[in-house]
Protein backbone atom coordinates (compact mmCIF):
# COMPACT_ATOMS: atom_id res chain seq x y z
CA UNK A 1 0.00 0.00 0.00
CA UNK A 2 1.47 3.33 -0.96
CA UNK A 3 1.69 6.16 1.52
CA UNK A 4 -0.29 8.46 -0.82
CA UNK A 5 -3.27 6.11 -0.91
CA UNK A 6 -3.18 5.62 2.84
CA UNK A 7 -2.95 9.35 3.59
CA UNK A 8 -5.74 10.19 1.12
CA UNK A 9 -7.91 7.51 2.73
CA UNK A 10 -7.28 9.01 6.16
CA UNK A 11 -8.17 12.47 4.84
CA UNK A 12 -11.37 11.14 3.27
CA UNK A 13 -12.29 9.47 6.58
CA UNK A 14 -11.84 12.79 8.38
CA UNK A 15 -13.97 14.55 5.78
CA UNK A 16 -16.78 11.99 5.93
CA UNK A 17 -16.71 12.00 9.74
CA UNK A 18 -17.00 15.81 9.78
CA UNK A 19 -19.95 15.68 7.37
CA UNK A 20 -21.59 13.01 9.53
CA UNK A 21 -21.15 15.13 12.66
CA UNK A 22 -22.87 18.09 10.95
CA UNK A 23 -25.79 16.01 9.65
CA UNK A 24 -29.17 16.12 11.36
CA UNK A 25 -30.15 13.04 13.35
CA UNK A 26 -32.18 10.57 11.34
CA UNK A 27 -32.03 7.58 9.03
CA UNK A 28 -29.51 9.14 6.61
CA UNK A 29 -27.10 9.87 9.45
CA UNK A 30 -27.59 6.35 10.86
CA UNK A 31 -26.92 4.77 7.45
CA UNK A 32 -23.83 6.91 6.99
CA UNK A 33 -22.47 5.78 10.37
CA UNK A 34 -22.96 2.14 9.40
CA UNK A 35 -20.90 2.71 6.25
CA UNK A 36 -18.30 4.73 8.17
CA UNK A 37 -17.87 1.90 10.68
CA UNK A 38 -17.39 -0.53 7.79
CA UNK A 39 -14.72 1.84 6.43
CA UNK A 40 -12.96 1.81 9.81
CA UNK A 41 -12.91 -1.99 9.80
CA UNK A 42 -11.58 -2.04 6.24
CA UNK A 43 -8.86 0.44 7.14
CA UNK A 44 -7.85 -1.66 10.14
CA UNK A 45 -7.60 -4.66 7.80
CA UNK A 46 -5.48 -2.51 5.45
CA UNK A 47 -8.05 -2.91 2.68
CA UNK A 48 -8.05 0.53 1.08
CA UNK A 49 -10.40 -0.42 -1.76
CA UNK A 50 -13.17 -1.48 0.63
CA UNK A 51 -12.45 1.49 2.86
CA UNK A 52 -12.93 3.96 0.00
CA UNK A 53 -16.02 2.08 -1.18
CA UNK A 54 -17.58 2.34 2.29
CA UNK A 55 -16.66 6.02 2.59
CA UNK A 56 -18.29 6.70 -0.76
CA UNK A 57 -21.42 4.88 0.42
CA UNK A 58 -21.42 6.98 3.61
CA UNK A 59 -21.17 10.15 1.53
CA UNK A 60 -24.08 9.00 -0.64
CA UNK A 61 -26.15 8.18 2.44
CA UNK A 62 -25.76 11.75 3.66
CA UNK A 63 -26.76 13.25 0.30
Amino acid sequence: MSMDIQSSTVEKMKSVRAAWEKASPGPKRDAAMTHYQAAEKAQTAKNDADCVKSLNAATQALA
